[in-house]
């Protein structure tokens, strides 16, 4: 009988290794390709649940208009008051329950926000578009007057409807209301004269 083989009769032992070997590094090796590039993907999803920073351009918000954006899954209201809502912020200092941002300050008002504006501009009120009562998130009234659920000397703010809590222009919560605090005022600063960074402080 002839010793000579027919060429796929049978495979070299050493080669069999080698070629076994070469599959089994090369399916590693897709999978070592495949980690890392979801991996990248990662480190978003994890800043977002984690309250990554938002930015957002104001310079198309006028006088009077409301921007909302989302941070930690909350409505962020930006908003570019006028001088007339500005002026009502002294006026009802008298009837509000935390005029001065004094509870609570490190939690709902960051330091250079404990003014009467609430905010670092006094015309750009930046604060978090949820009731301090239950949750709810409170509808603009900024219409001064008389009003449905609103008092006749009404000078212009949020009103919430679930619960009946208003707040003025500066989301300042008005007394006897079932709302126990201001809005918050989330941490931000100022990137440009247009631009807002929110969910950090200047100094972090």
């Amino acid at each position: 009988m002839s010793d000579t083989l027919t060429p796929n009769s049978q495979i070299d032992p050493s080669k069999r290794t080698w070629l076994i070997a070469s599959s089994c590094a090369g399916a590693v090796g897709a999978g070592a390709v495949a980690i890392p590039f979801i991996s990248s993907f990662q480190p978003s999803e994890r800043a977002k649940a984690a309250g990554a920073a938002v930015e957002v351009d104001i310079a198309a918000l006028k006088p009077g208009e409301k921007l909302t954006v989302e941070w930690r899954g909350k409505p962020v209201w930006i908003i570019k008051r006028t001088p007339e809502q500005l002026a009502t912020l002294s006026k009802a200092e008298g009837q509000l329950a935390d005029p001065k941002s004094e509870r609570k300050p490190s939690e709902l008002t960051p330091e250079y926000a404990r003014n009467q504006h609430r905010s670092i501009k006094p015309e750009i009120m930046v604060a978090v578009g949820i009731c301090s009562h239950l949750g709810c998130s409170p509808s603009d009234k900024f219409q001064m007057g008389a009003q449905p659920s609103l008092p006749d000397d009404w000078q212009g703010g949020f009103l919430c409807p679930c619960h009946g809590s208003t707040f003025d222009m500066a989301g300042r919560v008005f007394k006897n209301k079932p709302a126990p605090d201001n809005l918050e005022v989330p941490p931000h600063f100022y990137l440009s004269d247009s631009k807002l960074l929110i969910g950090e402080d200047k100094k972090a």
